[in-house]
C-alpha cells in the first residue's frame, strides 16, 4: 500500500511539475499574442494618403500611381513630384517604426516587394527585383535608412508579373507598383538544426 502511495505521489509531483511548465509557456505566448495585436493595431492606423491595406493578402499597398518606362527601373522615369511622395511615405513608414513598441523580443521586416506589369516579358522577375532596389536607393539617398531603427531589418523583394494582389485588368501599366510589408516579429526566434 505505501508503494502504491509513493507512485501516485509521485506520478502527482510529474504531472503538477509539467502542467505548471505548460501554464507558464501558455501565459508567455499570450503575452507574446496580446504584444503582436497591439502592434498590429498600430500599423492598421498608417496614413491613407500613401497606402491602402489589403485584408485578403494582409499587404499594405503603396498608395502611389508608379510607372516607369517598359523593361526599365531608372527612377529619372518616374515624375519629380511622384518621387517626392515615394519619399514622404518612406518617412511616414520611419517614423510609424520609431513610435511602435519596442523591446528585446520585438523585431520588425520591412519588404519592398517590387512588381511588374503582366506583358509576359522573360526579364519581369529581375525587374521588379530591381525597381524595388530603386526605392530602396531613393530612401537612403534621402536620409531614410531603416537600418538606425533597433530590431529592424529591410528586404527588398521582387515579385514579378505574379506577386498577389493584381490590379484588374491585368495590362500594362498596371501593378508598376511597391507593396510594402510591416512583419513585426515578437519572441524568441529558435531554429532546429534537423
Amino acid at each position: 500500500m505505501t508503494s502504491m502511495f509513493f507512485v501516485m505521489l509521485v506520478l502527482f509531483v510529474l504531472v503538477f511539475t509539467v502542467m505548471k511548465h505548460q501554464q507558464g509557456k501558455m501565459i508567455k505566448e499570450l503575452a507574446e499574442y496580446k504584444k503582436i495585436e497591439e502592434i498590429k493595431a498600430a500599423l492598421s492606423n498608417i496614413d491613407t494618403t500613401y497606402f491602402k491595406y489589403d485584408k485578403n493578402y494582409k499587404k499594405h499597398i503603396l498608395n502611389i500611381a508608379v510607372q516607369f518606362r517598359r523593361q526599365s527601373y531608372n527612377i529619372s522615369d518616374i515624375p519629380v513630384q511622384t518621387r517626392n511622395s515615394l519619399i514622404s511615405a518612406g518617412n511616414l513608414i520611419l517614423n510609424l517604426l520609431k513610435q511602435l513598441p519596442k523591446g528585446e523580443n520585438i523585431n520588425y521586416l520591412i519588404i519592398i516587394e517590387g512588381q511588374a506589369s503582366k506583358d509576359n516579358w522573360s526579364g519581369n522577375d529581375e525587374l521588379s527585383y530591381q525597381r524595388a532596389l530603386t526605392l530602396k536607393k531613393l530612401w537612403i539617398e534621402n536620409k531614410i535608412k531603416f537600418f538606425q531603427v533597433p530590431n529592424c531589418e529591410l528586404v527588398v523583394a521582387g515579385s514579378g508579373q505574379a506577386g498577389v494582389p493584381r490590379i484588374i485588368p491585368d495590362i500594362p501599366p498596371n501593378n508598376q507598383r511597391f507593396l510594402i510589408h510591416i512583419i513585426p516579429k515578437v519572441g524568441q526566434i529558435e531554429y532546429n538544426a534537423n
